[in-house]
This record gives C-alpha cells, sequence and structure tokens, in this order.
C-alpha cells in the first residue's frame, strides 16, 4: 500500500467545458475499476485514520479503500453502504477538500486519496451489477413518519427501514429529495441518482406521500397520533437579504428561489415566475457553495455575464476549491474584497447595478481567522440586470411546529437532546431544521443516529 511514491493523485475527467456550459448534465465522469483500483492503492493504511474521523459520518475510509485496491468491489459496497445512506451521493457533492480528504496523511505533497471519486465508484459499479443495500425483512410493528425528504429524511428512513420499522414519508413538493432534488443543480447531481435511493426506499417498504404538506393538507396531530414517533427533517431554505437599500427591486432574487424554479422547469413542472437570466448582466453575491450552483447555473441559462461578489479574498472563500475552479473554467468572473452597501434602482424599481465598497483583510487573529475591513471612500458601481443573494439560509418555522410546540432555540432551530428527541419526547429532529444550513452529510448523520434512537425507544 505504499504506491503514492509512484503514483499521484488523479482526479476524475470532467467533461469538456464548451460542452458542459450547454447542458446540466454531471460535469465529472465516474472513475473505472483500474482507476480506482490504483487511486485506493495509494492509501497507506494509517493505523490512526484522520479521513475516517474528519467525515461526519466516520465512514470506514481505508476499509472500503482496502477492498477497492483489492478489486473486492462486494465488500466494498458492504462497508461503504454500512455507515452512509447514499455514498454515491456524497462522493460527488462533499467537501472533501475541508473533510476527510483535507486531513489524508499524503496531503504533505504526496497528494490526498481521491476518496470521493472512489466513493462513487464503489456504489454506482456495484448498481450496473445488480448489487442492492440490504434492509430488514422482519418487521418490529413499529411505524415512523417522517416529515421531509431532504438528506435527513432520506438518512433518517433509510436506517429505520433497515431496523425493521415501517415508514412513511410526507414531502410538500412534486419530487422527493430535497434540497438533493431542487436545490443542486444536476450538474452536480444526477436527479435520477437521487430517484435511485428513493426507488430502493420504496423497494424496502417505505410510503411515500408527495405534494403532501404537513398542517396544509394533513394534520400534525394526525402524525402524532397514528405513529409510534415523528421525525422533522425539513432543512433549512429559508434564504436570508442582506437589509440593503433598494434590496426590494423587481429583479433581486434569493438563490434557493433561482435554483428552484429552474430545476422544476427542467423537470417540465409548471413554474411560476421562472427567473429568466439570459442575454444579462447576472451579478451573484455570497462565495459559499450555493453562489457557486447560481453563478454556473447562470452560464447555462446563457447569461450575457456573470460575476461573483464576495466581501473576502479567494483564500478565504467558504466554498469548495474544486466549484471555484469550475466556475472560473465556465466563464465567471470574480471580484473579491468588496461589500455591497445598497442596490441602485431605476424609476420602475429595477435594479441597475450594486454599489459597492472594496475591502481589505486584517491581520489574523489568535485563531488564525482575518477580519474584513471596510476602505472607506471606495464606492463604485457594478452594473447588474440580475441579482441574485446567496447569503446562507435560516430554518422554517411552519405553522405545524408552532401549533406543535415545539421549543426553538434564538435562531428558529428545532431544540433538541442527545437523543434527538424535541420537546415533545414522540417528536425528533435532524439536519438543517436542528444545526441550522450545513452540510448533507451532518444532515445524513443526524437523520442516521436519530433513528437509531427512535428504534432504541420504541423496541
Amino acid at each position: 500500500m505504499l504506491s503514492y511514491t509512484k503514483i499521484d493523485r488523479q482526479n476524475p475527467n470532467k467533461r469538456d467545458v464548451m460542452q458542459r456550459i450547454k447542458d446540466f448534465s454531471e460535469v465529472y465522469e465516474v472513475v473505472g475499476t483500474k482507476q480506482a483500483s490504483e487511486q485506493a492503492d495509494r492509501c497507506m493504511q494509517c493505523g490512526d485514520p484522520y479521513c475516517h474521523t474528519k467525515c461526519p459520518l466516520h465512514n470506514y475510509i481505508p476499509a472500503w479503500l482496502k477492498s477497492v485496491a483489492n478489486k473486492d468491489l462486494e465488500l466494498a459496497f458492504a462497508l461503504s453502504n454500512e455507515t452512509s445512506p447514499f455514498p454515491e451521493i456524497l462522493g460527488k457533492i462533499c467537501p472533501h477538500d475541508v473533510l476527510c480528504e483535507g486531513d489524508c496523511s499524503l496531503n504533505d505533497g504526496h497528494g490526498a486519496i481521491a476518496i470521493g471519486s472512489i466513493e462513487t465508484h464503489i456504489t454506482e459499479s456495484a448498481f450496473e451489477l445488480g448489487y442492492k443495500p440490504k434492509f430488514a425483512t422482519t418487521k418490529l410493528g413499529k411505524s415512523v413518519a417522517i416529515v421531509g425528504s431532504g438528506p435527513a429524511g432520506i438518512a433518517a428512513a433509510t436506517f429505520l427501514l433497515r431496523a425493521g420499522v415501517d415508514v412513511t414519508m410526507y414531502e410538500r413538493a412534486a419530487r422527493a429529495g430535497g434540497l438533493f432534488t431542487y436545490g443542486i443543480p444536476g450538474f452536480k447531481l444526477d436527479k435520477d441518482k437521487v430517484q435511485r435511493r428513493i426507488d430502493l426506499l420504496i423497494e424496502a417498504g417505505m410510503k411515500l406521500e408527495l405534494n403532501c404538506e404537513i398542517g396544509k393538507d394533513k394534520s400534525f396531530e394526525e402524525l402524532e397520533n397514528n405513529f409510534d414517533a415523528v421525525f422533522i427533517g425539513i432543512g433549512s431554505t429559508k434564504g436570508r437579504y442582506a437589509g440593503l437599500e433598494g434590496e426590494d427591486a423587481s429583479n433581486v432574487h434569493l438563490a434557493m428561489e433561482f435554483l428552484t424554479k429552474i430545476q422544476q422547469r427542467n423537470f417540465g413542472e409548471k413554474v411560476d415566475n421562472l427567473i429568466d437570466v439570459e442575454g444579462k448582466k447576472v451579478v451573484v453575491i455570497g462565495g459559499g457553495d450555493t453562489a457557486m450552483d447560481c453563478v454556473r447555473t447562470s452560464v447555462r441559462e446563457k447569461a450575457a455575464s456573470v460575476k461573483c461578489l464576495y466581501r473576502r479574498d479567494e483564500a478565504n472563500m467558504p466554498g469548495s476549491k474544486k466549484e471555484v475552479a469550475n466556475a472560473k473554467e465556465e466563464g465567471v468572473e470574480f471580484v473579491f474584497n468588496v461589500s455591497p452597501k445598497s442596490i441602485v434602482k431605476d424609476g420602475a424599481n429595477n435594479a441597475i447595478g450594486v454599489e459597492l465598497l472594496t475591502t481589505t483583510m486584517s491581520e489574523a487573529d489568535e485563531s488564525g481567522r482575518q477580519k474584513v475591513v471596510i476602505n472607506e471612500g471606495s464606492e463604485y458601481i457594478e452594473d447588474a440586470d440580475v441579482i441574485i443573494y446567496a447569503l446562507g439560509f435560516d430554518p422554517e418555522v411552519p405553522n405545524f411546529i408552532k401549533d406543535a410546540n415545539l421549543e426553538l432555540d434564538k435562531w428558529n432551530g428545532i431544540v433538541v437532546n442527545e437523543n434527538y428527541q424535541t420537546s415533545n419526547p414522540k417528536i425528533y429532529s435532524g439536519g438543517d431544521s436542528v444545526r441550522g444550513a450545513d452540510l448533507a452529510v451532518t444532515a445524513a448523520f443526524d437523520g442516521r443516529e436519530a433513528a437509531k434512537k427512535i428504534v432504541e425507544a420504541l423496541v
């Protein structure tokens, strides 16, 4: 397992940039068996594997890397799916450079193991051969309702079904998947792959009710009365405004509104007020992965120009480095060290630009964190036809949560104890509805662990 001295890290191939910007198909190709085996064989099999520790799911990474290196796909598939509800998805969308790969011991100059691409290879290759994750065949005679079909909900359903618990999932949208389906663009995650996971759960016995909004189409009280437990995994999708003068302009939009409408259009669903950016100057404010989704979507929607404005420098961007690199390849222009002061409007309430102030970064404090310093008097205007805010998300508080009198924190997140129980011990929650906007992998962890606690309480 010392081939890292002979073989360099190799990333998965990407589609040609001039082709990929014409559609929403995935950018990265799934690596083949030979490349996966060679890359996995680079793993040193550390005695204290930092990759395993840094992974929120604590996946058995060295073990399935060794299995891939030995070309034992069946074992690799079993190990990978043991801890993760959807490894092939997380292999594509996780920020590996700051999680497992970021803590790889080979980052000292040899290049981290390509964990993400190998993770996707395992399950995609196994599915092609007809392998399937295992679910319980014996039922416990207990039932759980899951509200929300995003990462936390899918994870909870997966591990409840594995334990023999009956599951009914409720989703207000026309398709299941939550963030995976409507929030993450297809060029990062093929929607058929999401539906495949949902179909596996249905095959395992899960009941799915779509276009069913709890508190409107079905009362939450009914779930409490008819199920042994309820898991809430509704995510954190309420976009943030910046509080700037002029942001009430008709062409200032929130990121999730933009991304969701485009995906609905791509599905052929009815879309009210599609945000059309074709031939327009698009400005996206923000520096995270959602901002990257917005700028790259705008390119595919044939915007005349796309700029990403961020108040810090590139080194301090919170988004995945590979997403920034992909955006640059696709023609996005980045404007760093600028802070929006106001939205400039015309007489018809249309935004025509963003007034910006330049910034500099302070010296790092004891924690290594640098602060943004505004350069007073440095105002200038960036022209724009469409402005998209990608400034993070807050938890939604639907009426059913208010009516259930669940305890909320000051950020409107649902308060849970160490067992993922809310202030009503029959109701559990996890993911972004508890944490606030976070990673899909942390939502998966919460769903998995909550499922375990539910099973412990029911048996």
